[in-house]
């Protein structure tokens, strides 16, 4: 009779600790709800283009044996990893380096031999993995209390996470790793980074985020970055021979690249109004389809911020 009435009383408790969290859930969300209302209103008065277009001399065309591969570098967030990596490109350093570091879900990883004169000719950069915002500083929120952060969003198109400092009224923010970002290899040394590079070719592997130096991001031709041969195999199988690494044809600044040969390309304006409601419907799941409800959770890698084609 006693262990009847007590567990009762246990069931009641943690229908009470449900109910409880469960409300604690829905006024997360409505807070979430408010702040992207907000922001969606906000962005309405500043920008109202859906569309914008990808500066030219932010854009870097990789040639593959299989494809066309093009990258926006993001100066206003690592200018000094992009300054090298266009001097690099343009000085042809990439030409014929091979992707010589694949592994399937992670990153495929490219560069000059190791200790190589070219490798070597390269000057090491400080780590740019982060970077202070001020008051007036803005994004457009995504999810609160993501795993690794205290809030995801974006900026300029690009994936960011922020941790805000309410003392100083002030924070500071970090590109995330989320699939297709370009990023500097490194050694032990937080400042070793000098021209080899990664991009993220599956599941976001965000324990990196914050300790490797972000810089760009492929908009366009990651099908053919999922193509590059992988050079990891499982135990027990044929080790992959070098001369079968994807070799890089040709890096170019997409300026230099002939006029007809461009690919000019938009992305989706993540500081415009539509952008910021598209987010807000999102998260609530309110299609028919989902006759369960997920819980309101938006992964800002698994939000699209999609790309198009510009007719010449």
């Amino acid at each position: 009779m006693k262990f009847n009435k007590m567990f009762s009383g246990l069931v009641m408790a943690f229908g009470a600790l449900s109910l409880s969290l469960s409300s604690v859930a829905n006024a997360e969300q409505s807070v979430q709800e408010q702040i992207m209302a907000r922001v969606a209103a906000e962005n309405a008065l500043k920008n109202k283009d859906e569309w914008r277009a990808v500066a030219i001399e932010n854009m870097v065309m990789m040639t593959l044996p299989h494809g066309k591969v093009v990258i926006e570098l993001a100066p206003q967030f690592s200018p000094k990893h992009v300054e090298q990596f266009m001097r690099l490109t343009k000085e042809a350093h990439y030409d014929g380096n091979k992707f010589y570091r694949v592994i399937d879900g992670f990153v495929a990883q490219a560069g000059p031999k190791d200790g190589s004169k070219k490798d070597k000719s390269v000057p090491l950069l400080a780590m740019e993995s982060q970077w202070q915002t001020n008051k007036s500083w803005s994004f457009t929120p995504v999810q609160k209390q993501d795993l690794f952060a205290q809030q995801t969003g974006f900026k300029d198109s690009f994936a960011i996470a922020y941790q805000a400092d309410e003392k100083q009224g002030s924070g500071s923010a970090w590109l995330t790793h989320c699939p297709g970002v370009i990023a500097m290899a490194r050694g032990n040394d937080a400042n070793s980074a000098s021209s080899h590079f990664y991009i993220t070719n599956g599941q976001a592997p965000r324990y990196l985020d914050r300790i490797m130096t972000i810089f760009g991001r492929v908009i366009y031709g990651m099908n053919h970055v999922q193509a590059i041969t992988r050079t990891a195999t499982i135990d027990g199988d044929t080790e992959v021979p070098k001369s079968a690494y994807t070799p890089i044809i040709s890096m170019k600044m997409m300026a230099d690249v002939p006029e007809a040969e461009q690919i000019q390309l938009e992305i989706k304006n993540t500081e415009s109004a539509l952008f910021a409601t598209k987010l807000a419907e999102r998260i609530k799941r309110d299609n028919a389809f989902f006759f369960k409800k997920p819980p309101p959770v938006l992964d800002v890698c698994q939000t699209p911020v999609l790309t198009r084609l510009v007719k010449k």
